[in-house]
């Protein structure tokens, strides 16, 4: 039986086998992430707090209300947000960027024509992650005397909230402790009269921000991509979603391009158009030319 609690707030509750079941596959359809019961605290925490806000108080209520009426599209975009928010930081994994690196010099060495760079950050969740993109490959450019290269960076997510968050660009002083300080410096405005940190708008007209929900790429019309950089996303999915996302990714690169995943996250997946890369703890392939 739900209590009160001493702020006389009233508790739910406990979500049950069957309403957690529910919630799965609702969730699993809509999004193809799967909620394992390893998660079902975090699902339930989640659900009991945005009930609160709201002023639900069963989850069969609060059910109906994302599956119709004029608020349900609105709501579950609120809900997403909280279901898939991500921890994440600047150049959260040093040796995948370090690759990332790698691949452009060597595209630049051998195609001394070329004239732009492509790049997709798929699941950028608050924008860590192809801010930490196109500030390395700004410094690179510039750095091999080839700063006329026009680059842009693609950043998809799911949750509206979050990529609001990532456009805007403001990060507090901790949040940018990987960031090199004549990084921070040039990339970066202090916020007045706050200890944060704005995206400069240069950096930010390199990426170009899109809701996209993983399981649809199909509405994508990307092609061509140079470097496709995927983390922390594929956790989420059952195998022969992984699979199917994959393949769809692998689609969108260009001949030569490079993906690189979470390590660990598909380390026993192949592709016939693909060939591993062999760089130290990294996941990533890269296309046939």
């Amino acid at each position: 039986m739900a209590t009160t609690n001493r702020w006389g707030i009233k508790s739910l509750a406990p979500i049950s086998d069957e309403q957690f079941e529910l919630w799965q596959t609702l969730i699993e359809a809509r999004t193809g992430m799967t909620v394992g019961i390893s998660r079902r605290s975090f699902l339930e925490t989640n659900l009991a707090i945005r009930m609160r806000e709201i002023g639900v108080s069963d989850y069969e209520t609060y059910y109906e209300q994302l599956m119709a009426g004029p608020v349900a599209e609105r709501e579950w975009a609120v809900l997403v947000d909280r279901l898939t928010v991500q921890e994440t930081s600047f150049f959260r994994h040093p040796s995948s960027f370090a690759l990332v690196r790698s691949h452009i010099s060597e595209i630049m060495m051998k195609e001394p024509e070329r004239k732009s760079l492509n790049l997709w950050s798929v699941g950028c969740s608050t924008g860590e992650e192809p801010y930490s993109l196109a500030m390395q490959t700004d410094a690179q450019l510039t750095d091999l005397n080839r700063s006329k290269v026009y680059f842009g960076v693609t950043a998809s997510d799911i949750s509206l909230p979050t990529l609001s968050r990532a456009r805007l660009g403001i990060y507090g002083e901790r949040r940018l402790h990987n960031v090199p300080t004549a990084w921070k410096n040039k990339y970066f405005d202090s916020v007045v009269g706050k200890k944060d940190w704005q995206v400069t708008d240069a950096l930010k007209k390199r990426i170009a921000f899109v809701q996209l929900n993983i399981m649809e790429l199909d509405r994508m019309p990307l092609s061509g991509i140079d470097v496709i950089f995927c983390q922390n996303v594929l956790i989420y999915f059952r195998r022969f979603r992984k699979r199917d996302i994959l393949a769809n990714l692998a689609a969108r690169l260009a001949p030569g391009g490079l993906m690189v995943l979470g390590v660990g996250e598909a380390a026993d997946w192949a592709h016939p158009q693909l060939v591993r890369v062999d760089y130290p703890d990294t996941l990533a392939f890269r296309r046939k030319v």
